[in-house]
């Protein structure tokens, strides 16, 4: 899979939410984890220039994000971006939980991870509607064709 297709670091989604969670369970406090969310979205990809437009954008983000998917071999992977440091750390953290999965993994992994890891909670309300829209947006292209 070429750049900027994010390739799996977890065997499955449900391994890359526990991964996350023991990550952010590092940090003392939610400043340092903001730090670590931002580190996670500067190691992104760039997308290429095209793709950061109206048709990419994700509907529902306070900041822009953009996102394209490509099916191989049965497989959904993602591309990401946010002009917003702390979102596409954001991006990054959702692309790591579903790029490289299946379609039916894809929407049987729920979003509620972001609730139970103290992600939505942790962020103004702007940008939790945004990245539980982000989180839609994956859901809502795994279930567009299958």
């Amino acid at each position: 899979m070429d750049a900027p297709f994010l390739l799996p670091a977890e065997a499955t989604a449900a391994e890359a939410v526990e991964a996350i969670g023991d990550e952010l369970a590092l940090f003392d406090d939610w400043m340092e984890r903001y730090q670590f969310i931002i580190e996670m979205g500067r190691k992104l990809p760039a997308l290429p220039q095209e793709w950061c437009n109206d048709a990419h954008r994700v509907p529902g983000c306070q900041s822009q994000v953009w996102l394209e998917a490509k099916e191989e071999a049965g497989r959904l992977y993602f591309a990401g971006l946010s002009d917003a440091a702390i979102v596409s750390g954001l991006v990054a953290l959702l692309l790591r939980v579903y790029s490289g999965r299946s379609r039916e993994e894809i929407l049987e992994t729920d979003p509620k991870f972001l609730r139970d890891l103290g992600l939505v909670q942790a962020l103004s309300t702007n940008r939790g509607n945004g990245v539980e829209a982000m989180a839609r947006a994956i859901r809502s292209a795994a279930a567009q064709t299958a």
